[in-house]
């Protein structure tokens, strides 16, 4: 005789727990609404990007560049072969704008080495539009250390050089709190945390103000809770793909 499916399942939670502090709900309450549920993305290998996960804002997929905007309008970089490449026509950033974000970003330094220190694979990735974490091929290149690959330029050197060799895609993951304004004051400064290549190099850290070069940041300027991200062009042929974003949720309200 086949057995009957079982109906009674256990409760979920409790009503009758003390109330979590600063909180409407009790400790382990049944009806806290449940996270949104999200399918992961898949790893990048060197060959292949990975896939983002399924609540990501794709920026970049390999094909064209049609979520940016150019120094004059259209942006010029090179598109091919699932990537695109600095060509000295000037920074590109992206229409959209963010705040607080999780942000995928891989990068390839040239493959074949031309230079030194600061004139190296150079290029970055401003959040906002305003806050750097350098690229550089930092690989048995020596240079100042708050200039290093995956520094907040100027400011922070990266907790350990993660670097691969030249020519090789290497991946940034970044976790970026927008500062806050009140009245044009600062009410909270901007946090960072970077993970390059699958190695925390950063961690939670609070960022001085807009970075610069041969110069102290300061909030001296207020701007808003949003900004564009932005790539810069340094002239050396550093290559991007498989660019992705996620709004963080109760932090930055869309």
């Amino acid at each position: 005789m086949a057995q009957k499916a079982q109906t009674n399942k256990a409760p979920v939670g409790y009503d009758d727990t003390p109330m979590i502090p600063g909180s409407e709900w009790r400790v382990h309450d049944g009806t806290r609404p449940q996270p949104k549920v999200v399918t992961p993305g898949t790893f990048s290998s060197q060959d292949k990007p990975g896939q983002p996960p399924s609540d990501a804002i794709v920026l970049f997929d390999g094909k064209d560049l049609s979520k940016w905007i150019g120094r004059n309008g259209e942006p010029q970089w090179q598109v091919e072969n699932g990537y695109m490449e600095v060509n000295r026509t000037g920074n590109i950033e992206t229409k959209e704008h963010f705040g607080d974000c999780q942000l995928h970003i891989e990068w390839a330094a040239p493959a074949e080495v031309k230079g030194d220190s600061q004139g190296r694979g150079n290029s970055g990735v401003f959040l906002m539009g305003k806050y750097e974490i350098q690229v550089l091929d930092g690989y048995d290149n020596l240079t100042y250390a708050d200039g290093l690959t995956a520094a907040i330029y100027g400011q922070y050197p990266p907790l350990v050089n993660a670097c691969r060799k030249p020519g090789e895609w290497q991946t940034y993951d970044i976790f970026f709190v927008a500062p806050h304004f009140k009245e044009e004051k600062l009410v909270s400064p901007a946090y960072v945390t970077v993970v390059h290549n699958g190695i925390l190099v950063h961690h939670h850290q609070e960022i001085m103000g807009p970075t610069g070069h041969r110069s102290v940041a300061s909030y001296n300027v207020p701007h808003g809770p949003k900004g564009p991200l932005m790539l810069q062009d340094h002239g050396d042929p550093v290559r991007y793909r498989n660019i992705w974003i996620r709004h963080l949720k109760g932090y930055d309200q869309e």
